[in-house]
């Protein structure tokens, strides 16, 4: 029992998972949410997110174990992939019955989220809709939250596209490190054919681009947009330098995170009105 709660634990991507998830929560609470609905929308989003990150590892177990990743509980016989892909199916299910407590426009748009993460893990990874998946995905975020309210509301433009852009770097930034063996299974999205430099830059532009629509889409310029604005337009001439001299170092990996969050923060400090 003790294994199979760890192989469950191990797969579930628990960075990525409680980081989507308390930025959703937050997102909840700075826009008024109830804070009961705020816990219920979290409970939405790591069931989705929990979904997500099982489908990928039993989806993708043969070739974890052809990469030798030990890192991985497919790959370590802690749990077959059949087992964690019924996981997967079970935590859909249960994400899916929960959002349409939040009402029938949340439950639409987190339904666009979890179809993309599931449709990215079943084969688009390989192609250029990779991408897609995850804009199109992280785009439908700040629509669950503003939908989630007793009386829905679409999320302003400026809102999603910074979903959007969020996104695009997640997906660069998840790809960084695997590009060589990802090459070697035929997985030919956006990130392999710009390359190393090429996916640095593009995260960088996108994460900066986020974070100038969180200070400035908003009808008032808030402390927090102006200091997210600052911090971003530093990381993005860091960063710059680190993807011009190393590419492929954890360097340029921490700075796209720490420009994520610059993105996020200037988001959350646009509060009520990230509300269309």
């Amino acid at each position: 029992m003790l294994t199979r709660a760890r192989a469950l634990l191990g797969s579930a991507h628990p960075g990525p998972s409680i980081v989507v998830t308390v930025v959703a929560g937050a997102l909840g609470v700075v826009s008024g949410l109830p804070l009961e609905r705020v816990a219920l929308l979290g409970a939405v989003i790591l069931a989705n997110q929990l979904s997500v990150a099982w489908s990928n590892d039993s989806l993708d177990a043969e070739r974890d174990r052809d990469a030798a990743r030990a890192d991985k509980p497919t790959v370590r016989g802690d749990i077959s992939p059949r087992a964690l892909l019924v996981w997967a199916v079970a935590s859909a299910v249960v994400s899916i019955a929960l959002s349409l407590l939040l009402g029938l426009p949340a439950a639409a748009a987190h339904l666009v989220f979890l179809a993309s993460g599931w449709a990215y893990n079943a084969g688009l990874k390989r192609t250029f809709w990779a991408t897609a998946c995850y804009v199109v995905g992280f785009a439908s975020l700040p629509l669950i939250v503003t939908l989630a309210r007793e009386a829905p509301q679409p999320a302003a433009w400026w809102a999603i596209g910074i979903g959007g852009m969020l996104g695009l770097a997640a997906h660069v930034a998840n790809v960084l490190p695997d590009l060589a063996d990802d090459a070697r299974h035929g997985i030919r999205s956006l990130p392999h054919a710009l390359g190393a430099r090429g996916s640095g830059v593009v995260a960088l532009l996108a994460l900066a681009t986020a974070a100038a629509l969180g200070a400035l889409g908003p009808p008032t310029l808030s402390p927090l947009g102006i200091a997210g604005l600052a911090a971003s337009a530093a990381l993005l001439v860091a960063g710059l330098v680190v993807v011009a001299r190393l590419p492929g170092s954890r360097a340029l990996f921490r700075i796209i995170m720490a420009s994520a969050l610059t993105a996020v923060a200037t988001l959350a400090g646009a509060g009520s009105a990230i509300l269309g």
